[in-house]
């Protein structure tokens, strides 16, 4: 197989695919690398109500129509497990748990995030079938019937409340005493004030009780360690979320304490190339649509990022005469002024170098690359190797005595 692309995705999740997409139809030689089957944690999603244009679909069909428009692009796949990488070159590195060592001039890291497990039993064998961790997805299946939280912290409480718009009864299942919750006041108080929301202090969950659905579960009081079966046709975990990012670890992308991804509008990270999509980036909606939004931005992104790449190494690194990279602003009047000045000493010996103009606001890239911070900047190139910066000063004299 080939080990070389213009555009690797690493995940194959709705962001992931949806950045194929944009990858594929842009010409870029693209792959998606995939650890499991093509979808991610959609696949484990019974029912899509909300994805636009699809007022009724299964999850696993969503991800079907998604992989066949990356494939009508051209786009390939593979399933590994990343296990290392290396974003320190123009190359970037991807190594998989198989020895396969596959490289890329940009990366979107789309590998998403799974819900925190307690891995009690029944929890697993009826994911899907009662037992969820969205409320935004599932809580209109559960309209009229009885579904029990587990978990007290801003996320569950608030999804709680949610879920009680279609839910006959939500039961909490907290682990402090009776009105100790975990999350924000503001949100106590208005679950406490909730008709529809129970609470059942001092407890924890031992057991997701059901034959092929959920039929209730098993708690156990932390007090008195009796044990009791409540009746319920839902359960829904909100114990937190865990990035699946751990293979970057020590790669020099930047992480938070939890491992989510910093990203700027342009789903841009810290490292020039490579990019993040999806559930494993900090952010504050995480759906399907989201995602896929997330993906089309990183794409984009990265197809400028690969143009400007092939240009600057054609046309300037490879130039015979020797470069000038002038950085400017162009909200700024000394930068405006001294790139009028530069462009007016090179018209008297045009044959001497070639002017290459940045803008520092369009290629950020660029500027870092070249640690510059501020405008105007000029690096001098021969051959792409710089020997020198020059003095931007308004003095012309002063100035083409450095070139001349």
């Amino acid at each position: 197989m080939e080990t070389s692309y213009d555009l690797i995705v690493i995940g194959g999740g709705p962001a992931g695919l949806a950045a194929a997409i944009y990858g594929g139809r842009a010409k870029l030689k693209t792959l998606v690398l995939n650890k499991g089957t093509v979808g991610g944690l959609v696949n484990t999603t019974r029912e899509i109500v909300n994805y636009p244009g699809y007022s009724h679909v299964s999850g696993p069909d969503l991800m079907k129509d998604f992989k066949k428009h990356a494939e009508h692009f051209n786009v390939e796949f593979l399933k590994g497990e990343v296990v290392g990488v290396d974003f320190s070159q123009e190359d970037k590195v991807i190594k998989t748990k198989k020895d396969q060592e596959l490289t890329a001039k940009a990366v979107i890291v789309a590998c998403g995030s799974e819900p925190r497990m307690l891995n009690i039993p029944g929890e697993k064998t009826l994911r899907g079938s009662g037992v969820a961790y969205c409320a935004t997805c599932d809580a209109e299946f559960f309209e009229g019937e009885d579904v029990v939280v587990i978990g007290s912290g801003d996320q569950a409480i608030e999804e709680g409340m949610y879920i009680t718009k279609f839910a006959r009864k939500v039961t909490v299942i907290v682990l402090h005493d009776e009105g100790i919750l975990d999350c924000n006041k503001v949100s106590a108080e208005r679950a406490f004030n909730n008709e529809k929301m129970e609470f059942v202090w001092n407890s924890t969950i031992e057991e997701v009780l059901g034959d092929g659905n959920v039929e209730g579960v098993k708690l156990k009081n932390l007090k008195t360690g009796a044990s009791s079966e409540l009746s319920c046709q839902g359960v829904f975990f909100f114990v937190g979320m865990i990035p699946s990012t751990g293979f970057l670890k020590d790669s020099g992308l930047e992480m938070d304490k939890r491992g989510f991804i910093p990203v700027n509008e342009s789903m841009e990270t810290n490292l020039e190339g490579v990019y993040a999509a999806g559930d494993n980036i900090v952010k504050y909606l995480r759906q399907v649509a989201s995602a896929v939004g997330d993906g089309a931005t990183a794409a984009v992104a990265a197809e400028r990022y690969l143009e400007e790449l092939h240009h600057f190494n054609s046309n300037i690194l490879q130039n015979d005469k020797k470069v000038l990279l002038l950085f400017f602003n162009a909200l700024v009047n000394e930068s405006l002024e001294f790139s009028s000045l530069l462009e007016g000493i090179l018209s008297e010996r045009d044959d001497d170098y070639k002017l290459f103009k940045v803008d520092m606001a369009t290629k950020k890239s660029l500027a870092g690359k070249y640690g510059i911070e501020q405008a105007p900047a000029v690096v001098v190139l021969d051959k792409g190797e710089e020997i020198k910066r020059l003095d931007c000063s308004m003095d012309k004299r002063k100035t083409k005595s450095q070139l001349f």
